[in-house]
């Protein structure tokens, strides 16, 4: 990440370590969940070693983790029937596009479902979800502007690192949290 090389450079949001911090956040906010469904697309190799990560991180956050793929739009219906039928206790939706394009829904169903339910980007919290922990992806929206300033000025990108996140947010939906009787 420090020299990329090429004509490549710009800012990371990956960041499987985040999972284990996720994992025990939610533990905290909802003391009585032990099963937690994960709606990802493990098609998306980046996705493939968040997943992973969450199953190596889930025992010591005292939870099972169960797989619930999502690859098109098409696939929700099934998916929350699979959530509901594995009598999950809590919802962990990646913030990949088709979750992202889809998280009014995939919050409906969780508030519905009375699911405590975790997201990677702040927008699902604001559709009604209970809580997300991410990168601040306004601080580096910042930092991709000064990146194409400095390009455009003349820097070289294989002369400026790829930088990774240095500002997190713990957003919770107060509204949703009442609603689901935590406190």
């Amino acid at each position: 990440l420090a020299r990329p090389g090429g004509n490549v450079t710009g800012l990371s949001n990956f960041a499987p370590e985040l999972m284990s911090k996720s994992l025990q956040l939610l533990k905290e906010i909802a003391p009585k969940v032990s099963r937690v469904a994960v709606l990802s697309n493990p098609g998306n190799p980046v996705e493939a070693l968040a997943f992973k990560e969450v199953r190596a991180v889930a025992p010591g956050a005292g939870l099972a983790i169960q797989s619930i793929e999502v690859r098109t739009p098409d696939d929700y219906s099934a998916a929350f029937a699979q959530v509901t039928a594995s009598r999950a206790d809590a919802l962990f939706a990646f913030g990949n596009p088709a979750n992202f394009k889809n998280r009014q829904l995939i919050a409906d169903f969780a508030l519905k479902s009375r699911l405590p339910s975790l997201y990677q980007e702040r927008l699902f919290v604001e559709a009604g979800g209970l809580v997300s922990y991410a990168p601040s992806y306004m601080e580096m929206f910042g930092r991709a502007a000064t990146y194409v300033d400095r390009v455009l000025k003349g820097t070289k990108p294989a002369d400026l690192p790829v930088e990774q996140h240095t500002k997190f947010e713990l957003v919770i939906n107060l509204k949703t949290a009442k609603g689901l009787g935590l406190t």
